[in-house]
């Protein structure tokens, strides 16, 4: 009888030490990279993004010990990131212990580097020695690239293992010092390897605040047309870092209070100031490193800041009312940055800090700067007591709405409640879901049309309160919001919010798909982001998407979410009936066909949403124009051509005697079109419009259809269209576009939704309402401070940043309905 030696093939049950696998030098990190590196696998690419992090973190450590100034990170062409500094540039001579280049056993070994020290590296993000190593390990390649001694060492390292040795390139000196790393992050590893430009601006331009003086140099070089560079840098370090986080806000005091410090070789950095707004925001750092969850250095903030406030208070304004923390810090905006060698984390994420000895330090500098400051300036101390005095007010006035409101009994609240919420069978959190519904009438339809073992529904009518506006007695005494927050369960406010006690780990916010639904579900979001962040960042929120058609044909039904989807089914069908041809010779069927039309409509739309005021003809004359770049903008002799050929295009578009003429004026193209009866619209084509997503859209429809429609010596071209053996002859891209709709609609008929409420229970329940077939939208947090930034700056009460917002972005917007 054969012996099996293979303890993988062995199903017997025994366990002995051949069942032990020692996993030796990089092959534990690709084996289990998410214990190094966080999420692989995650839509937002935490643990891509962390590669590029664990690189620029060395580069800044450098920097904090007085050795770099420039840190340049690029997303190149090829997908691969290139990260360079130019510090001291890594060691390369021999280690005695270990027989290699010092670069070569930072790269390859776990737990070797420069920071188990104070000699090299007083200060420093990385505490492990993992963090390039780890990025070798998963990276399908890695380039290394030192510079020092007047000459430049490379060495490429493939999945972790080095190739050639170091080597100096012959007969080749170099100035300066510094370090590149290049890496291209493996595919078998990473579920997508697909960087996002926002999350890497966030992190690359966090680090320039939090290190005084420091140039990060970012380049997105992926596409060409594309192409993105900027610098950060900011002297005002964390200063400057708070009146960013301000932009949107209405500041107290015009000067942001900073206060500094250093104790027994642990210093810190603090800039704090007060705003109108209700909702306090503190971010700390430890060694450039962010510490979500707070820890001590939050403590001693927090403690120190009652303190003060509460001794200039009753010192020199007399005041004998009781101040609590909560009032303090209400509209405050802080950033706090420690540096410190060997600091204590909770957890290896360093989400919270728990060094014990950063408390004396924080705690003394900032009670005695903070006091020192409001006696000197007691016309801004004046400001913020008063501030705080309204917020102690308004906690207490809270708080008596609370008591009054628990002296009802329950079955008060339960009476309440059940006008207005409509439960579901199911108590198990994790299995129910609550849908808040726009409207009475919509309400009533999913009620009827919902499953009542999991689904409860909760109709909302007309806009909630604008929470981003109001003090927290106010948004108590909201009736909506009460009732909201009474079918959720969790409560609301610092005593009484609890969001492990949700009573639906599934809220989903339905709402018509109009302006004033996108206008209830911004609301809805304000209050969870403000009041009940948790359920957002645990992703319980969802939005729903409720179909725009019904299209019917018989006595069969089909519904569909949008214009794309409308297009796409319609015009599947007779596709393939259809050809089209330029004399003898066909130029498109099918798929091609389709592309044309459907590019068509995307322009159109995009165009007619935006200037409802101008013919679609006046933009589908840029089809047969070439694409103008920005740069075109630099030469008045490029853009009177461009004017001249789009004249030429234009004409024979419109109706009757109207027309369209361009010329350049300052820097611009204006486009005027000019009707019959003399009355005349203007149209600029600048930059921001070449910029924008109309222009991207028009470019789509003159690569497909350019080349068709092309004039030959000035005569319209015949296109000749073929469905179901009938032929059509068109000369203009729209009269081929229309006539191709007319026969896709044939035998159906056409429904759009103007609500939800337009839909019966069982219309409901088949679009909406089924797990099995609707699609939701999950609400996530990438980026905590953006998120601030621009909730405050849409919803807040400060409207110059609202209105430099939108003038900036509209162009871009799409999906607007007007």
């Amino acid at each position: 009888m054969a012996t099996n030696n293979n303890p993988e093939d062995d199903n017997s049950g025994a366990y002995d030490s051949g069942h032990i696998k020692v996993l030796k030098g990089l092959e534990a990190v690709r084996t289990r990279p998410g214990m190094y590196i966080g999420d692989t696998d995650d839509e937002q690419g935490s643990g891509l993004h962390h590669m590029i992090a664990e690189v620029v973190h060395n580069s800044v450590d450098e920097a904090l010990v007085g050795y770099c100034d420039k840190i340049v990170v690029e997303l190149c062409e090829d997908g691969s990131v290139k990260v360079s500094d130019d510090g001291r540039g890594i060691p390369i001579d021999v280690h005695e212990e270990e027989g290699v280049p010092a670069a070569e056993l930072i790269m390859t070994v776990l737990h070797a580097g420069g920071k188990f020290n104070q000699n090299a590296y007083k200060v420093s993000g990385g505490l492990h020695g993992v963090g390039v190593s780890v990025v070798n390990a998963l990276s399908d390649w890695l380039k290394l690239e030192v510079k020092r001694d007047g000459q430049c060492y490379t060495q490429m390292y493939e999945r972790g293992e080095p190739g050639e040795p170091v080597i100096v390139p012959a007969d080749t000196e170099n100035e300066g010092t510094g370090t590149m790393v290049q890496f291209l992050a493996s595919d078998s590893v990473f579920s997508h390897i697909n960087y996002s430009r926002k999350t890497v601006i966030k992190n690359l331009r966090e680090l320039a605040f939090l290190n005084r003086g420091i140039h990060i140099h970012f380049i997105d070089s992926r596409d060409h047309n594309d192409y993105f560079s900027e610098d950060y840098h900011y002297e005002g370090g964390v200063s400057e870092f708070v009146v960013f986080l301000n932009e949107s806000k209405t500041e107290l005091h015009e000067d942001v209070i900073s206060v500094s410090g250093e104790q027994d070789g642990i210093s810190f950095e603090l800039a704090m100031q007060w705003t109108s707004a209700y909702q306090e925001h503190i971010f700390c750092y430890t060694n450039n490193i962010p510490q979500p969850d707070g820890g001590t250095h939050l403590s001693a903030l927090k403690t120190s800041l009652t303190r003060t406030i509460n001794k200039y208070a009753s010192d020199v304004m007399k005041n004998k009312q009781v101040i609590q923390g909560d009032d303090v810090r209400e509209g405050l905006t802080a950033v706090l940055s420690i540096k410190m060698a060997d600091p204590k984390f909770s957890s290896q994420t360093k989400a919270k800090l728990v060094s014990s000895e950063v408390k004396k330090g924080i705690e003394g500098g900032v009670c005695d700067h903070l006091l020192h400051y409001l006696e000197e300036k007691p016309k801004i101390a004046d400001i913020i007591i008063k501030k705080i005095e309204e917020a102690a007010r308004a906690r207490d006035a809270a708080r008596k709405a609370r008591d009054l409101s628990r002296k009802s009994d329950q079955i008060g609240l339960d009476v309440k409640l059940s006008s207005k919420l409509s439960p579901c069978q199911e108590k198990d959190p994790s299995k129910i879901e609550v849908c808040i519904v726009e409207g009475d009438s919509a309400g009533g339809s999913a009620k009827q049309g919902r499953d009542r073992r999991f689904q409860a529904i909760l109709p909302l009518r007309g806009k909630i309160l604008n929470v981003e506006k109001a003090r927290y007695d106010k948004v108590l005494s909201s009736e909506q919001i009460a009732t909201l927050i009474m079918a959720l369960g969790c409560g609301v406010g610092k005593e009484e919010y609890d969001p492990d006690k949700l009573r639906y780990h599934k809220v989903i916010i339905m709402t018509d798909a109009d302006v004033d639904g996108a206008h209830i579900r911004t609301l809805l979001l304000t209050f969870f982001y403000r009041q009940m962040p948790e359920i957002l960042e645990r992703g319980h929120i969802y939005i729903a998407q409720p179909p725009l058609y019904r299209l019917r044909k018989g006595k069969s039904d089909c519904y569909l979410k949008d214009d794309d989807a409308l297009y796409d089914f319609l015009l599947n069908d007779v596709m393939q009936k259809g050809s089209l041809g330029v004399g003898k010779e066909t130029v498109a069927t099918g798929q091609a066909l389709k592309e044309i039309v459907i590019a068509y409509h995307h322009a159109k739309d995009a165009v007619t949403r935006r200037y409802p005021q101008l013919p679609y003809a006046l933009f589908l004359a840029m089809m047969q124009c070439r694409k103008l770049s920005i740069d075109d903008f630099e030469s008045e002799g490029v853009l009177k051509s461009y004017c001249k050929l789009y004249n030429a295009q234009a004409e024979g578009l419109f109706e009757g005697q109207n027309k369209a003429e361009a010329h350049v004026r300052s820097g611009m193209i204006e486009v005027d079109y000019i009707q019959a009866n003399g009355e005349k619209t203007q149209f600029i084509i600048d930059m921001a419009f070449v910029r924008s997503s109309i222009y991207a859209s028009i470019g789509g429809i003159s690569k497909v259809c350019g080349p068709i429609f092309a004039q030959s010596e000035g005569q319209d071209v015949q296109v000749d269209i073929v469905i179901d053996a009938t032929t059509h002859t068109v000369s203009r891209v729209d009269d081929l576009v229309v006539y191709v709709m007319n026969c896709a609609r044939k035998g159906y008929t056409l429904q759009r939704y103007k609500g939800l409420g337009e839909m019966d229970a069982e219309q409901l329940w088949e679009t909406t309402l089924d797990p099995d077939v609707r699609t939701l939208v999950q609400v996530t947090i990438e980026d905590a401070i953006e998120a601030d930034r621009l909730f405050s700056m849409l919803m807040g009460d400060v409207v110059e940043p609202r209105k430099e917002f939108i003038e900036k972005n509209a162009l871009m917007a799409e999906n607007v309905d007007a």
